[in-house]
């Protein structure tokens, strides 16, 4: 069974794809304001992907979720480079499976709430 990965884009990472084949593979989201490309994924590169990072997991429209940034990142920089949304772009990304996960570690550390004068309240 095929997964897919969706890349939100914002306009720096529209600028990116701009004019390569890539544009002509947008989805759109909540009425065109939200710009997307999907990428998929086989099954036995899916269960890599979970095996490697334990939060994440397979929603109800068959996309992988809850995946680090530090992992989409390198895979949107995957697809820049080779202009493809293909399965080779999440094999370069495991080439450097490492080193995003040690990045993917540091996003998970814990940030505590500011302190909050409630004397004025």
């Amino acid at each position: 069974m095929v997964h897919y990965i969706g890349l939100i884009l914002d306009d720096i990472r529209l600028e990116q794809i701009k004019g390569t084949g890539l544009e002509d593979k947008l989805n759109t989201l909540f009425g065109g304001q939200i710009k997307q490309l999907v990428i998929e994924v086989p099954e036995e590169v899916s269960k890599k992907i979970l095996a490697e990072f334990p939060n994440a997991r397979i929603d109800s429209r068959s996309f992988l979720e809850d995946l680090p940034v530090a992992f989409k990142r390198a895979l949107f920089k995957e697809v820049v480079d080779k202009k493809s949304l293909g399965v080779e772009v999440v094999d370069a990304v495991f080439g450097k499976i490492d080193e995003i996960k040690e990045l993917a570690a540091k996003e998970s550390e814990y940030i505590p709430p500011p302190d909050i004068d409630t004397s004025e309240i």
